[in-house]
């Protein structure tokens, strides 16, 4: 009778059978010895240092690595528009292959000095300093570069404030330009036609530009929560018609300053102004102070209230929160009315502190426009916009030294500011280029997505 198991009894088997099961004695026995105190086993793998996991997760695609890393690319790119637009510096690249080093120092000179300017400009002066402590200058003009950035921050702040809690909704604002734009309105009328007591006059100012912008942003808000126009084309279209209203309301009698041929208003009362913070010979005011208690307050209704958890509902999923009882009309309205009070108070920064004190057509600037910028550069998270309205300002106040110094453009800080964003928007790049960690660079393009 044949084996039922063949292979089990063949002699060319049980040899290799005994040697693997002898094998795999002797690994067991192996593993079962105690390790030698004082060093590791021989087949356990050794465990990073705190040094090597802080350079592993540093050069990983997260928030931190990108955002620096796109900094850094946005510099390289503006310093060769630099070099480029400059035609004393372009001419000595003609004759680079006998002369090299006449290309290479008079870039190093542009460049070095407008990014030195830039930074003088912005956050500290050496020279400045010096003199304070040698008594030429005072401690004012130390502190002036800090003074505007700040000035340039705060309007920044709430336009995009303003930007970054709609979208946490679902909402794409664009009309910040158009409700800061009747929130100047409103703040401006307030500051020249009430004669109100100091203190009540400017609490009254502020809240008019609050209140210009909420109507502007109700308009939007109640059109698309009950007849589903499209934010977008609403909110651009506003944009315009708060533009000519402007244009319009300056020059009209009781309005345009009766001194003055051209399309200016009445200059805002000292009462209704906003008090400077470090004297008058500094731009910087108390905007920038409300601008942090806004981002405060923005932060606390996003993550700490009820509002917010169904505002972030509906913006996850409008059907889904419908469903769960979550009333998407009544918030579709709140998103866009408290977008518009914070839009508001930017505008009224623009007249009610110490960029402007009359209304003029170009009063707002691109305030509204520069948010949307701010709000993608802060990942659309309160903490983040503060961050990136502070780079941003910073840019417009070391671009005016860099103009007045280095003879750079201003319309080049601008294009610093739309490379940084570019770069920041697509992490992808960023990765490719700097050869960063593919897994976190995943989770980072889904946390981009998802709106950080």
């Amino acid at each position: 009778m044949s084996d039922p198991n063949p292979q089990s009894g063949s002699p060319d088997k049980e040899p290799a059978s005994e040697a693997q099961a002898a094998q795999t004695a002797l690994g067991n026995t192996e593993r079962a010895e105690p390790s030698t105190p004082g060093r590791s086993a021989p087949d356990s793998e050794p465990k990073p240092n705190l040094g090597r996991m802080f350079l592993d997760n540093l050069w990983a695609a997260n928030t931190f690595t990108v955002t620096l890393l796109s900094l850094v690319l946005a510099i390289v790119v503006g310093a060769v528009l630099m070099i480029i637009s400059d035609p004393e510096v372009l001419s000595t690249y003609s004759y680079i292959t006998s002369r090299p080093s006449d290309a290479l120092n008079s870039s190093w000179t542009l460049v070095s000095e407008a990014y030195a300017n830039l930074f003088k400009g912005s956050v500290f002066d050496p020279e400045a300093f010096s003199g304070w402590l040698n008594g030429d200058n005072g401690w004012q003009a130390v502190l002036a570069p800090i003074s505007e950035t700040l000035t340039y921050t705060a309007p920044l702040v709430f336009t995009g404030l303003a930007v970054a809690l709609a979208f946490r909704g679902g909402l794409f604002n664009i009309g910040a330009q158009g409700q800061a734009t009747v929130g100047v309105i409103l703040a401006a009328l307030a500051g020249f036609l009430l004669p109100l007591p100091p203190g009540l006059h400017l609490l009254v100012a502020v809240l008019a530009g609050a209140l210009g912008g909420a109507i502007w942003g109700f308009i939007p808000g109640i059109l698309k929560a009950r007849a589903g126009a499209h934010e977008v084309i609403n909110t651009i279209m506003l944009n315009y018609v708060a533009t000519y209203f402007l244009t319009w309301l300056i020059v009209q009698n009781g309005v345009q300053d009766p001194t003055r041929p051209d399309a200016i208003s009445q200059a805002v009362d000292t009462s209704a102004q906003l008090p400077r913070l470090l004297g008058d010979n500094l731009r910087v005011h108390a905007g920038i102070l409300i601008a942090v208690l806004a981002t405060w307050g923005v932060a606390w209704l996003l993550n700490r209230s009820t509002l917010g958890f169904e505002l972030r509902a509906v913006g996850a999923n409008p059907d889904a929160a419908r469903t769960a009882g979550i009333s998407v009309t009544r918030t579709y309205t709140l998103i866009m009315v408290f977008s518009g009070i914070l839009a508001g108070l930017g505008g009224s920064n623009m007249v009610l502190g110490s960029t402007a004190s009359a209304l003029t057509p170009l009063v707002v600037a691109q305030i509204g426009f520069d948010g949307i910028l701010v709000a993608l550069l802060g990942r659309v998270k309160p903490w983040g916009v503060l961050l990136a309205a502070l780079l941003f300002g910073a840019l417009q106040a070391g671009g005016n030294r860099m103009q007045s110094y280095s003879g750079i453009s201003l319309e080049l800080v601008t294009v610093l500011q739309a490379l940084i964003v570019i770069f920041i928007a697509a992490p992808a790049l960023v990765k490719a280029i700097f050869q960063l960690r593919a897994a976190r660079a995943a989770r980072l393009q889904t946390s981009l997505a998802k709106g950080w």
